[in-house]
Formats: C-alpha cells, sequence, structure tokens
C-alpha cells in the first residue's frame, strides 16, 4: 500500500471536529483500518508481517515518523492515546493486535515485524503502556519481545 492510497482515509487530522464529537480525528484510524486489521491479525498469528498497515495499527507518538504517513497515524501524546483506548473499535482491536502479538510464533520482534517495524511496535506498546489503566497487555509485550524496555524515545517525546 502506497502512502497516497493510506491517505485515503478519513478528514485532516490537523483540522479538529467542528462538532466536538471526534476531537482527535480517530475515525482516521477506523476508517484506514477497514479491510486491514483481520489481514494484521492473520500475518502476526503466522508469526510474520508482510504488509504495510504498521502507522495506523499500532499507532506511535508523534515525533517519531517522517513519512507523510507516519505524521498522519501519529497519536498526539497521552490524552490521544487515552481516547484511543476508550474508543469502542480501536480499543478493542489493539487488544486483539497486542493479544495476537503475544502470542506469535515467532524467533524475535525482528522476525515478526521486520528490523524498523519492530523499533516501531516497542514505540507503541510503551505509549499505550504508559496512556491505559491496565497496562499489562502492552507491557507483556515489551518483557516478551522487548526484553521488558520502553522505547526512550517515546518517553522522552511523553515528556516522562
Amino acid at each position: 500500500m502506497s502512502e497516497a492510497e493510506d491517505r485515503r482515509s478519513g478528514p485532516d487530522p490537523s483540522r479538529p471536529d467542528p462538532a466536538g464529537g471526534d476531537p482527535f480525528d480517530l475515525g482516521r484510524f477506523v476508517v484506514a483500518q477497514a479491510g486491514v486489521h483481520e489481514q494484521a491479525l492473520t500475518e502476526l498469528a503466522g508469526g510474520q508481517k508482510r504488509s504495510h498497515w504498521m502507522w495506523f495499527v499500532l499507532p506511535q507518538v508523534a515525533g517519531l515518523g517522517r513519512s507523510a504517513t507516519a505524521r498522519r497515524y501519529a497519536v498526539s501524546g497521552l490524552d490521544e492515546a487515552r481516547a484511543y483506548l476508550a474508543h469502542p473499535v480501536l480499543g478493542p482491536r489493539l487488544l486483539e493486535v497486542v493479544a495476537t502479538v503475544l502470542d506469535a510464533p515467532a524467533d524475535s520482534a525482528e522476525a515478526l515485524f521486520g528490523g524498523i517495524d519492530a523499533v516501531k511496535a516497542r514505540s507503541s506498546m510503551t505509549l499505550f503502556a504508559r496512556a491505559a489503566d491496565e497496562p499489562t497487555p502492552f507491557t507483556a509485550v515489551l518483557d516478551r519481545w522487548f526484553d521488558g524496555d520502553e522505547d526512550p524515545q517515546t518517553l522522552r517525546l511523553l515528556g516522562i
């Protein structure tokens, strides 16, 4: 999937929802995940990510990615991460992906995600572990795949 195809979804995230119903434009993730969420689960359950969905399935904090797609799907901070977790579609999907990652039949995070996306996965788990009321699923991924180490760049950007 090209970056141009990724930009197909939803309104511009830099423009707040005038009605106030979705101030973080979380709908951009719902639209992007349509038809891709199940594919991501299948790939992870098979032990190897093969297609391009990382940005909107396991998002990172803003300030890490440089591409237009990475910037579009970046999470602005802990408040947006908490809203993502509380979202009736995105929260359960994220937990489903995390459970699949925990059970994935791979030898390493690099084997499961690829080198670059393993870094992104660690960042995403750090962000959501810090945002969640119940961080256990996210810290479990950090424990299994990253020796329990949070991503220092994510912590820096969060001001932690």
